[in-house]
């Protein structure tokens, strides 16, 4: 932490502006001789030109000083905004490096940050995934935890459970006396509150986690039923081998798109029969696998042949599955033979001329997702939060035996969990906590 480190903080390639952010205690000396200037005011765009180490010119740029405690890091901060190219920051950085200012390690800012006070982790990982976030949708789920609605949430459960803690850790002192069953009501009603609402945020962000990570989706059918005229229609080039050959696509092939606001990842699979052909088993077992990743499933049959087993076999391998269905009647340029009962729920399309009927079923049923539920993104998030539903759950049982350091203890875990991405946990919290109840003067 007492290194002063620099990185640049765009994207590389071309561009009008590149940016290098330096942070540390060395950040105004360093700007101050890049620069030949004998001050920075702070938090002022300052238009400067930048030299070498050996006094030649480098660039004419805008120079931003941002004061400890007033900057991302909580430490003296400069930003050096020259013009954008290959070059220009590659050479300054170099210089920098020259000058013992130390390369950042990836994530070494944001990291200072949260070290420093600045922020939370909780606020790190949204920031980052921000900037990773792939879909609009996704965009708009991580700005609302980046703005604060998942650590309130999280925060407030916190405070609960510090609360409740801090008042049966004194009880303890007391154990020859039971808890007031009113009192004892409510803590269980506190604890079966907070555990379902931990575990329902976890239930729904995986159910909806196609919102930020991009639905999958799988085509399937049985061969020559036109999956792979399909993805080349949705995809608008031809991304998959055609051909009148049963047995073509072997392989699964997954390319993404996007469906209005929402990132897909599509996959074309093989046909699904029974075969002697021991690449071809290979194909449909992952044909099997994919059902199984898949958000949505595109089942798609051939409206120019009679119902057959093949396409029996397809319903049956469906049959239990929970996930979205859209059913799809392919060749409809050639006369229909299909005779399914199943065929009235079928989208009608003929996959070489046009999809955009299944486009739009795509795009209404992603649209009915959309809502105004709080998500998590994270893995390491969703499973603290499961693990503190469960020690809470674990808590509100022992509690009902009577076991009260039992019940301590596994509300410990649980607000330890929490506090891992909100605010960290510390036992002067119980005390004050035990204490703020005292009388005034006491």
């Amino acid at each position: 932490m007492n290194e002063t480190i620099a990185a640049i903080a765009t994207a590389h390639g071309l561009g009008s502006i590149s940016i290098i952010r330096v942070s540390g205690q060395r950040a105004l000396e360093i700007a101050l001789a890049f620069t030949h200037k004998k001050e920075l005011t702070p938090r002022y765009a300052h238009l400067c030109k930048i030299y070498k180490n050996n006094g030649e010119f480098l660039d004419e740029a805008l120079v931003f000083y941002f004061k400890s405690p007033f900057s991302f890091t909580g430490e003296d901060v400069v930003e050096f905004h020259l013009h954008g190219g290959f070059a220009l920051s590659e050479i300054l950085l170099d210089e920098l490096i020259n000058s013992n200012i130390r390369l950042a390690q990836p994530g070494e800012f944001s990291k200072r940050a949260c070290l420093n006070g600045k922020m939370d982790l909780l606020k790190a990982i949204s920031t980052q995934e921000l900037i990773m976030s792939k879909s609009a949708s996704a965009a708009s789920i991580i700005a609302k935890n980046l703005k604060g609605d998942l650590h309130k949430f999280l925060n407030t459960i916190r405070v609960d459970l510090v609360k409740t803690l801090a008042f049966v850790e004194t009880s303890i002192d007391y154990a020859d006396d039971d808890l007031p069953q009113d009192l004892l009501d409510q803590i269980i009603l506190m604890c079966e509150k907070n555990s379902t609402l931990l575990s329902e945020i976890v239930d729904i962000s995986l159910r909806k986690k196609g919102l930020i990570e991009g639905f999958k989706i799988a085509i399937i059918g049985k061969p020559n039923a036109g999956k792979s005229s399909l993805l080349n229609s949705l995809l608008a080039y031809d991304r998959a081998i055609v051909s009148n050959i049963a047995g073509t696509t072997r392989d699964r092939i997954e390319e993404n798109l996007k469906i209005g606001s929402h990132l897909i990842k599509i996959i074309d699979t093989a046909g699904i029969r029974n075969t002697c052909d021991e690449i071809e088993k290979i194909g449909v077992n992952l044909s099997y696998e994919s059902i199984n990743e898949a958000d949505i499933i595109i089942v798609v049959f051939d409206g120019s042949r009679k119902f057959d087993d093949e396409d029996e076999q397809i319903l049956k391998a469906l049959k239990n599955t929970d996930k979205k269905i859209l059913y799809v009647l392919n060749k409809s340029d050639l006369e229909y033979k299909f005779d399914h009962e199943i065929k009235n729920s079928c989208i009608k399309i003929c996959a070489k001329q046009s999809s955009s009927a299944i486009k739009d079923a795509l795009n209404d049923y992603l649209n009915t997702l959309d809502g105004d539920d709080m998500l998590i993104s994270n893995t390491l998030i969703l499973n603290a939060c499961k693990n503190a539903s469960e020690a809470i759950l674990r808590a509100k049982n022992l509690l009902i035996e009577s076991s009260l350091e039992l019940f301590a203890f596994e509300l410990n875990l649980a607000i330890e969990e929490i506090s891992k991405f909100t605010t960290k946990f510390e036992r002067d919290e119980i005390l004050e906590e035990m204490f703020s109840n005292f009388c005034l003067g006491k």
